[in-house]
């Protein structure tokens, strides 16, 4: 076992000389995995998929907002539920929002960083809020409306 330390580069890969990069790697793999990392393609992908995940979402607290309005004022939860899908949605849409402002700076503009750093720690927070505010809103239990089998004979 070689206990010399192994040359890392800045994007995770390890240098051509080190005991690492041996193992059948051609000239031609090395030079793709040597590429360096472009910080806007990465932080547009991952906004891309929080964008995603946000309207998958979306999706599911208008069809629970569906379920209960179904249900009517009768159903024991029926104002905590519409607030709290309320609050869901519309945190989820300024969510959105703000992805999309963070997709339009540019990472390699070292002026933007510290905004760029405020507007993801911004959004990660609303994320946590959403995540919190869902939980309550599945703890009330939002049931689609039963049918009485023997009410319908």
């Amino acid at each position: 076992m070689d206990s010399g330390p192994e040359e890392y580069e800045l994007n995770g890969d390890v240098g051509p000389g080190s005991p690492a990069s041996s193992g059948g790697r051609s000239a031609a793999g090395w030079a793709w995995r040597n590429r360096s990392i472009n910080m806007n393609h990465y932080a547009n992908k991952k906004s891309a998929a929080e964008s995603m995940l946000d309207i998958a979402l979306l999706m599911a607290n208008a069809s629970q907002l569906k379920a209960v309005i179904e249900q009517g004022p009768s159903f024991a939860f029926f104002v905590p539920l519409i607030v709290l899908i309320s609050v869901s949605l519309v945190l989820q849409v300024g969510v959105g929002v703000l992805l999309i402002f963070l997709v339009k700076y540019d990472l390699n503009n070292p002026a933007k960083h510290a905004k760029l750093d405020f507007l993801n720690n911004l959004a990660t927070g609303l994320v946590f809020i959403i995540v919190v505010v869902n939980i309550f809103i599945t703890a009330f239990g939002v049931q689609k409306p039963s049918v009485d089998i023997s009410a319908q004979q």
